[in-house]
């Protein structure tokens, strides 16, 4: 019993390993935005990438982390960068989502 415990253990710490290292980001300008999903484009690359936005999702972030906003704040043509991961369902879905300014820097600085 104990041996499987410990496999068991094992097993979900593999897991949680794999989940972290397979996380990505993604930058680009927001192309649209619902209360369950946002598309956003990056420039340089040309790819456009939409992402699943869970209920209740609270993890909208200045570019620093300090300051937190309401999904409300963000809006087509604003610039983010968006932590994400395929874990529910293999969709993209949007762990966090950091604003930006026009240059891709910090909000609240020139």
């Amino acid at each position: 019993m104990k041996l499987l415990f410990s496999a068991l253990i094992s097993a979900a710490l593999l897991l949680s390993a794999v989940q972290a290292a397979l996380a990505a980001e993604f930058y680009g300008i927001t192309r649209h935005v619902s209360t369950t999903n946002i598309k956003v484009y990056n420039p340089k690359s040309g790819q456009t990438l939409g992402f699943a936005i869970l209920p209740k999702f609270k993890n909208v972030f200045s570019e620093d982390g300090k300051t937190t906003y309401q999904m409300a704040k963000i809006h087509a043509g604003q610039y983010v960068k968006i932590y994400y991961d395929q874990h529910f369902f293999g969709m993209r879905h949007a762990d966090r989502i950091y604003l930006l300014t026009s240059r891709n820097g910090k909000m609240g600085h020139q």
